[in-house]
């Protein structure tokens, strides 16, 4: 069977920096959906209904999430692939940016955003798949990118 984590060589060989523009890109939104709620902090408790102390759950709830996923993802994707969880990861980030954008209460804030935390277990993933198919000279560079 072949390595899940196979990529194509010859599109590597025209496109060597293909990965990194599209890992990077996924790092990108993953920032972005970190610190989205930043600025609008002090309004979502009125937004969701709830108080201000409530309210700090919206974002505290995805850093928790986040830091429990990242070692899990990472033993994920030793025994079913990185590309698999990388994907399985920009799956979940969209379910959960779509229960967030439809809720209007705090639960399904809560729900959505924690799910948005999980799905944060690509970054380290993401790393370790651009280490194996970016060539030694656009390594560091792509990491450090993303």
């Amino acid at each position: 069977m072949a390595d899940s984590t196979a990529v194509p060589t010859r599109l590597l060989r025209e496109h060597p920096a293909l990965p990194v523009v599209v890992l990077c890109f996924g790092g990108l939104v993953a920032a972005l959906t970190q610190t989205l709620l930043i600025p609008i902090q002090g309004e979502l408790g009125l937004l969701l209904g709830t108080s201000q102390a409530n309210a700090a759950w919206v974002i505290t709830i995805t850093l928790l999430a986040g830091a429990v996923a990242m070692p899990v993802a990472g033993r994920l994707a030793d025994l079913f692939g990185k590309q698999r969880i990388i994907v399985a990861s920009a799956a979940l980030l969209l379910v959960a940016s779509v229960i967030c954008a439809l809720s209007d209460s705090l639960a399904p804030m809560l729900v959505g955003r924690a799910l948005q935390g999980l799905s944060m277990g690509f970054i380290p993933v993401g790393i370790s798949l651009m280490r194996e198919v970016t060539p030694p000279r656009l390594t560091g560079t792509g990491i450090a990118a993303m």
